[in-house]
């Protein structure tokens, strides 16, 4: 007879592994992360590891993935609210507050290493995709209240506000004088003037 799975077992051991994941890859890198190491952190032989991630790669993935799904899971948190410039701010405040986790830096630089592997370029272009298309119709909203400049179109000033929050995240993982917890205020107040115009 078949063992059968429980889903909510299943998605917690499944966590436990990415949560693992991260903090071996933000510590030693991706070539130096091994699934041995891994599976120690995470407390599993390896043979429940490659249950739930065929490879190191996709364990990389799905941390990506689960980014994504938390970009996602922010939008549909915003429902309701009817201040677009804020919702806009606290979007931006709460990536920079992700980045305020001790193992992004390294996870970033880890990513970084293998950004030219084709499914991990496939899966940072979908956290981008994402992040635009949560922002957007927020900008929309503001342009059409006059809360947001117009002088530039609302695709655009989502696609900056992407570079501005990547670019902050890639100077918390490059430069370790720059952290998420002390520069997010400038960051907030910097879009704040840019969305202003």
């Amino acid at each position: 007879m078949a063992r059968t799975v429980d889903p909510r077992r299943h998605a917690r051991r499944r966590l436990q592994i990415i949560d693992a994941g991260l903090s071996v890859l933000a510590e030693r890198g991706y070539e130096g992360a091994t699934t041995a190491a891994i599976c120690r952190r995470a407390g599993i032989g390896s043979g429940t590891f490659f249950h739930y991630f065929a490879t190191k790669r996709e364990l990389v993935l799905a941390i990506l993935e689960l980014g994504t799904a938390e970009t996602h899971e922010q939008a549909a948190a915003l429902d309701g609210r009817d201040d677009p410039v804020g919702v806009l701010l606290d979007l931006v405040g709460g990536w920079a507050a992700d980045a305020a986790d001790p193992r992004i830096p390294g996870f970033v630089r880890a990513v970084a290493g293998v950004m030219h592997l084709p499914a991990v370029a496939t899966a940072l272009q979908a956290d981008d995709r994402a992040q635009r298309e949560v922002l957007l119709p927020w900008i929309e909203r503001g342009q059409a209240a006059g809360e947001v400049r117009r002088d530039v179109p609302a695709a655009r000033i989502a696609s900056w506000l992407v570079l501005l929050t990547g670019g902050f995240l890639e100077r918390v993982a490059t430069d370790d004088a720059f952290t998420a917890v002390g520069e997010r205020d400038l960051l907030v107040r910097t879009a704040e003037s840019f969305l202003r115009g």
